[in-house]
């Protein structure tokens, strides 16, 4: 097997305000037109939190400030084939600030939505970790 077709690491992060949840609507890749949470790939040393912020900021700007993020849960995320992940859900509360689009070529506007009115579809393991939230389950196969 060559090095390229090993699964990647992606981390995203669940951010609540108020019992709302920041998603933004997909563009320009795998899950085009769903709903998902800030996020991306690990770089290589990162730790979890150090990359989970930085994608924060990357793409939704650095205005945002969350309290300190925690582990949620991890998914073995095969639903975008030739693409596999393991996929890391960080949960943190916000804080401050608002969210904007820094990269308008992968990211239609953020919103804030209730947890009990969430758009469709949603990415991905976006789902497994509304699931994670509610229930304390950690792991999705």
């Amino acid at each position: 097997m060559n090095e390229s077709a090993r699964p990647k690491v992606g981390i995203g992060i669940f951010l609540i305000k108020d019992n709302h949840l920041l998603l933004g609507k997909r563009k320009g890749s795998h899950g085009e037109d769903e709903y998902d949470l800030p996020g991306g790939h690990l770089e290589l040393y990162e730790t979890f939190e150090e990359c989970v912020l930085r994608e924060l900021s990357e793409e939704a700007g650095s205005a945002i400030k969350v309290k300190r993020p925690k582990f949620l849960c991890v998914t073995n995320l095969r639903k975008y084939y030739p693409k596999h992940y393991v996929d890391i859900g960080m949960l943190a509360e916000w804080i401050s600030g608002e969210a904007k689009v820094t990269e308008p070529d992968k990211r239609e506007a953020w919103q804030w939505y209730s947890l009990d009115k969430l758009p469709s579809p949603l990415f991905g393991c976006t789902e497994n970790y509304i699931k994670s939230y509610k229930t304390g389950k950690a792991y999705f196969e």
